[in-house]
Parts: C-alpha cells; structure tokens; sequence
C-alpha cells in the first residue's frame, strides 16, 4: 500500500507511511529555513557568500535522518548528492532547482522514495502586504495519488495548501499551514485571525458537502493549544475562537465540535514541539476532524500522537531542539520537533458508529501555565573550559548548543551590549531573564571580567554564550563547582 508524507517548507511539514499495510502516518516539521543555494537570497544570511552547497547538504541530510526515524527506509538509496553539493559554489546546470525538489532528492539518497510533490501556486511578484518578497511556501509530500490541489491566498504569511489525496479509493483532504509569526503579540494575532478564518471557511465548505468528510489540518499555526488561556490579553484567538480547536474527544464524537487537537492525546508535561525563551511551546498542529473518529472510509489510531524527538540526534543538552547553524561545519536540525499521528483505512464501513477511545481526552482547554524549561546542574560537570584547547576553533559549528565554563575579560559597549575575549576571539554574553543581564553587565562593568556558564550559540549570524538563570554566573571560580541545587529552573531567581 502506497504510504503518506507531508511537507511544509521553511516550517518544512512531512507527511510519512508506516510499514504496516492499511495504517499510515501523518508527520508536521517545521525544518526552520531550508533555501536552495542558487545564489539567490533576500535573506542576509543565505548569499552565497554565507550559505553554500555544503550547508545546504548538511540541512537536507539532517532533515532526512529524521524522517528515516518516522519512515523506515524502502530500499537502497540513489546516488548520493554530496557529490554535486560538495563544492563553494552551486554548478550553473543545478542552479534554479528549488529547495523542495532538492529535498526529495535526499530521501530518496536515504532509501525515501515514491513521493508525489505539491506545491503553492505562486504569481510573479507575489508578496505579502506591505511589499516584503514572499520566498518560502508550504509542500506537501504524498506517496498517495493527488485527486486535486488549490493555493488559498493568505497576504499576512504563506499560502494555504489544499490537497485531496486518493487513500486506497478513501478521500483524503490535507491543509499544509505557516501561519503569521509572534505567538503572544495581540498586534500579530489579528494577521493568525485572518489565517483562521480563510481556513475556517474552507473547512466548512467541505464539511457542509459531507459533515463526516476526513479532513487533517497540519503545520506551524504560531498558536499554542492553549492560546486564549496562556495569553488572557488576547481577547481573540485565531486558532481557539475562530478555527475552534479545542480537546475533548466526546464533545467531538457528539458532533457538539468538528475539530480536535492531537496535542491533548499527550499528559501535559509533554505537549512541547518548540521553546522560547524559558518556555515550552506547541507551536506545530495536527487537528482532525469528526469524520477521522466514525467507522468509515479512514480513521485516526487512538493515542498514537507523538513528539519526534530522539535524544543524542535532534536534541541539544538541554533536551531543546537542536536547530540549524552554519559555519564551517554546518548541522543541526530545526529549532522544532516534528509531531506525528497514525491513521488507518476502515474496513467496515459504518457512519453511524464510532471509534472506541481509550482514556479519551474531555477537556475542551488547556492548562493556562506554559511549561517551563529545566535542567539539571549534572550539566555543569562536563562543561568545556575552552582555555585548556586553545588551539580549537569553538564558532567552527560542532560546538553549538554545549555549555562552557568561562572565565574572560569582559567589557560593555555604548549600547549596553557584553562581550567577552577567550582565547583572542570575542563573543557575546546574553541572558534572556532582564535581571540576569542586568547582573552580568554590572559585573562586567566594574570587574573588567567574567565568570559563568553558558550555551554557546549563534544570534543574527554572531557567536554568544547565553545564561539561562542566575545560578549560571559565579563571582569566584569556586562557586561554580557548588552541589546546592539538584535542579535549575531557568525562569526562576
């Protein structure tokens, strides 16, 4: 049986099948920036100069390594492309091959195969309101036949992507969302209405034709599951109030709703696909329809929704995700999970029955607090003291997201910004807590020097190391190898 993959560019979404015949799987990922390297960039960081080939590999390889995870491999892989990525600069006859064409040819350099691409339909000019180039769309990826696609103009972010998809003569519609950025800004949140309402309609329209239609809704929607409740200052919402997500499965069943969010499958400590800051974030979808719980045509696989997140691969130390950098040696992955869900075709066919749930989910809301990030102090035992191997380029790439020692001669510039100098190269020092910065550039300002922990990583292209609480700086060398505390909650002081 021919499987199903799923894909979102920028925020790539993938769609993956499972092996086992009748069942497939539906995965989102947004695969943060992934761009050709034609030479052509409205973005700084992707001229030629700053992002070659070889970064482009490194991203396409990753990104299929991940996928491998969700979607075994179906058979031995094609010739590999590192041998056409492998120089500075693209040669003239690949150049103009867009991101997505080259990303289907590194799953099927991973034994990925048998995908059909779609695509938005773009217009020449296109842009978003206000004259910004429009240079990402959504895609999707299907080993299914493609009945029929259709590009839902969006002016705020990109467009909406619509496909109806043959599941083994069962129908099938796919929304590939990337909805306008800034999650807790009530300016930005007017532009996620807009989103919700072009999408809204579009789901009515099917659901009036066929109330039971299966219809699955995926993507980066920049909301969380819990929207209205985590930002009371938001008197709208676009994915609660005007889409009508919302988390129980019996007021789905009843019909009371149309719509549910798989993020409710999960105990609440672990709805995560994203962090910022200090906090967690479900920033990724997978919404379902009515019709994906009836015995017939297609069905979801009760509590198979699950966080692709494996430790040691797209994972920093901290247990974020591991994103993207590039440099000298470029890697990383996405600064979000991939989710994913099961799906099966249904044999007996029967409208007017249901599913059977386990341990149904009955909330119709979510918790209101955001899950808070935190670590343990065993971090700081393996911290790197970089003076020890000076000879070591630390901003090659390989280092990103480790945590260093530092003890550096530090200084503040005019506009309040920290550097330190370790080993004759500056970097910046940052904390996101304004408390904790304000401490370490009093520290910096009357001591001429340094001394904490931090993350070491990359801003707008520059190299910083970044706190994450107070117990991350230490006045004397000592301090830092205390045992006091088992556990380190980065929000708190």
């Amino acid at each position: 049986m021919p499987r199903i993959f799923y894909l979102l560019t920028l925020a790539l979404c993938l769609m993956t099948g499972l092996s086992r015949a009748r069942d497939f799987s539906v995965v989102t990922y947004n695969v943060e920036n992934l761009f050709d390297a034609d030479g052509i960039s409205n973005y700084g960081e992707y001229v030629p100069s700053e992002y070659t080939p070889k970064h482009l590999l490194a991203k396409l390889q990753n990104i299929a390594s991940i996928l491998a995870k969700a979607d075994p491999p179906h058979g031995p892989g094609d010739k590999p492309i590192a041998s056409i990525l492998s120089e500075k600069r693209l040669a003239p006859e690949f150049a103009g091959i867009p991101a997505e064409a080259w990303l289907l040819k590194a799953c099927e350099e991973a034994g990925l195969k048998g995908y059909h691409v779609i695509i938005t339909s773009e217009k020449s000019g296109d842009a978003y309101s206000g004259g910004r180039p429009r240079t990402v769309r959504n895609v999707i990826f299907s080993r299914f036949p493609v009945l029929a696609t259709k590009s839902h103009h969006s002016a705020t972010a990109r467009h909406l992507l619509e496909a109806r998809l043959d599941v083994d003569g069962r129908p099938l519609t796919i929304f590939a969302n990337h909805w306008k950025s800034g999650a807790s800004d009530p300016k930005s949140e007017a532009a996620r209405i807009s989103n919700a309402k072009d999408l809204r309609n579009r789901i009515n329209e099917i659901l009036r034709e066929n109330p039971l239609a299966d219809i699955i809704v995926a993507g980066d929607l920049n909301s969380h599951y819990n929207q209205n409740q985590r930002y009371p200052e938001l008197k709208k919402t676009g994915v609660i109030d005007v889409l009508g997500t919302q988390g129980s499965e019996p007021a789905l069943v009843s019909g009371k709703r149309d719509l549910y969010d798989l993020w409710f499958e999960l105990p609440p400590k672990e709805r995560r696909s994203d962090i910022y800051r200090y906090e967690w974030g479900t920033l990724m979808h997978l919404i379902v329809s009515r019709g994906l719980y009836d015995n017939s045509n297609l069905q979801y696989v009760d509590n198979s929704f699950r966080v692709l997140s494996f430790s040691g691969l797209n994972t920093d130390v901290f247990g974020r995700p591991l994103r993207w950098f590039r440099g000298a040696r470029p890697g990383g992955f996405s600064d979000h999970f991939p989710i994913m869900a099961k799906f099966r075709t249904v044999d007996a066919e029967s409208k007017d029955s249901w599913m059977a749930l386990k341990n149904p989910s009955t909330t119709e809301q979510g918790d209101a607090e955001p899950l808070l990030l935190t670590t343990s102090a065993e971090l700081f035992k393996n911290a790197i003291d970089p003076t020890k191997k000076p000879e070591i380029d630390y901003r090659d790439g390989s280092y990103e997201g480790r945590i260093f020692s530092i003890h550096a001669p530090a200084k503040v510039d005019n506009r309040g910004q920290i550097t330190v100098s370790v080993n004759g190269q500056d970097f910046g020092v940052y904390a996101h807590n304004k408390k904790v910065f304000k401490r370490l550039r009093e520290l910096a300002e009357s001591t001429n020097q340094l001394h904490f922990y931090g993350a070491l990583g990359t801003y707008k292209g520059q190299w910083q190391f970044v706190l994450y609480g107070n117990d991350w700086i230490a006045s004397q060398p000592s301090s830092l190898n205390r045992k006091s505390s088992p556990f380190l909650r980065f929000a708190g002081l």
